[in-house]
């Protein structure tokens, strides 16, 4: 296989999919310090190194939500400019991104979104995920990857039934990933359209029922996506 370059290493998705992977040694899990998505030398000192074909952007600030509300600047410089960076390297270099995106870039309200469907982020997180986005999608060897996911086991004791979603767990992606590698456009990732109850009842029938408030400004009540496309990928 090609050699890759994976940012994120660290992260809840890229710890599952490090350890279902630990045999292949063409993949790169360079560290925040080594391959900073802030300093363009950085990043191309260790692109030189390596010489990969595919970077596989997954790094990102997330959690806590809230964070992307108190300081902007370090939501912006990582999530948006980071990303843009990277971007502009693998246009440099004539390299394949592949870049995690999420869920939340569409609207809240009616749900079964398609890749082509109009976009209106839910909170500052989602448009600075979009704002890496609009980066990637000027560069044509790119796959975008919107994705709906979670860890596994559920981390909650209470989940919401108004609350819907697609979610998946981290394993079931890292698992049909390299169906996706060779790719480009837009593919919307993650599982069936459900509650966030009915979803993790599957896992633990101990799961207390929860409302989400309408008026709360942290989880979009329906922003799920039509996986068609991705279904059919995968199978």
């Amino acid at each position: 296989m090609k050699k890759i370059i994976f940012t994120g290493g660290s992260g809840e998705f890229g710890k599952v999919f490090k350890k279902l992977n630990f045999n292949k040694k063409n993949i790169y899990y360079p560290s925040s310090k080594i391959f900073d998505v802030t300093n363009v030398k950085k990043m191309e000192k260790f692109i030189k190194k390596i010489k990969p074909k595919f970077i596989v952007h997954a790094a990102a600030i997330s959690r806590p939500m809230s964070l992307h509300e108190k300081k902007i600047e370090k939501s912006i410089n990582t999530n948006i400019i980071g990303t843009s960076n990277i971007v502009n390297l693998c246009n440099k270099y004539k390299l394949k991104l592949i870049y995690f995106s999420t869920n939340y870039v569409y609207p809240p309200k009616s749900g079964n979104y398609k890749e082509h469907h109009a976009l209106l982020p839910f909170n500052n997180y989602a448009w600075s995920k979009l704002g890496g986005e609009c980066a990637v999608q000027m560069y044509k060897n790119s796959l975008i990857l919107r994705i709906c996911m979670t860890q596994k086991p559920f981390l909650y004791k209470h989940a919401y039934t108004n609350l819907k979603t697609n979610f998946m767990f981290h394993e079931d992606l890292a698992k049909v990933f390299f169906k996706l590698i060779n790719k480009k456009g837009i593919i919307n990732i993650g599982g069936p359209a459900q509650s966030v109850y009915n979803f993790a009842k599957r896992n633990n029938k101990k799961i207390k029922k929860k409302i989400l408030k309408k008026t709360n400004k942290t989880l979009p009540l329906n922003s799920t996506m039509n996986i068609e496309k991705f279904k059919k990928i995968k199978n």
